[in-house]
């Protein structure tokens, strides 16, 4: 009964010392995406992820997400599963050039509000069925006056 007892205690030792890391871990992912993204006075400022690439949170209709800022988009696309998600309606079809090829998708109209204050309403968005994350390409992105140093993205009101 002593050695089972022992074994039992060095288990819940080595889940405890587990969760602690994971929740460890957690935190500091968090810590990682808060510190890079900053709005201030209208500019905003997006720091390179690890992924090499810029994102910019927000919400399509209401939904939360993240998209990856390209500016070689010429307009704002979204993957299907977040479109049904946002409840998006196809109004149209388009045929899109990308830098894996040609893509048919659809085209709807989307409210997107970007954190720091930047919105669309009833943005015309393409839908794509295989776009594996959400693109904020040139049609909101040229609102902008936008500069890139140091892997850091700042962007701010254009003027008018």
């Amino acid at each position: 009964m002593t050695e089972l007892s022992r074994t039992f205690k060095v288990i819940t030792a080595w889940l405890v010392v587990g969760v602690a890391v994971f929740l460890g871990v957690q935190w500091w992912q968090a810590q990682q995406q808060r510190a890079r993204f900053s709005a201030d006075g209208g500019v905003i400022e997006l720091r390179r992820s690890p992924d090499g690439h810029f994102h910019w949170p927000g919400h399509v209709n209401g939904v939360a997400v993240e998209f990856l800022v390209d500016t070689g988009a010429t307009s704002t696309a979204l993957p299907q599963a977040l479109a049904e998600r946002a409840g998006l309606v196809v109004q149209g079809s388009i045929t899109s050039s990308t830098a894996g090829g040609t893509v048919r998708g659809g085209l709807a109209r989307a409210d997107v509000v970007l954190q720091g204050g930047v919105t669309a309403t009833q943005l015309r968005v393409a839908v794509l069925p295989a776009l594996e994350a959400p693109l904020l390409g040139m049609d909101i992105l040229s609102r902008m006056h936008f500069s890139q140093r140091g892997g850091v993205l700042r962007l701010e009101p254009a003027p008018h």
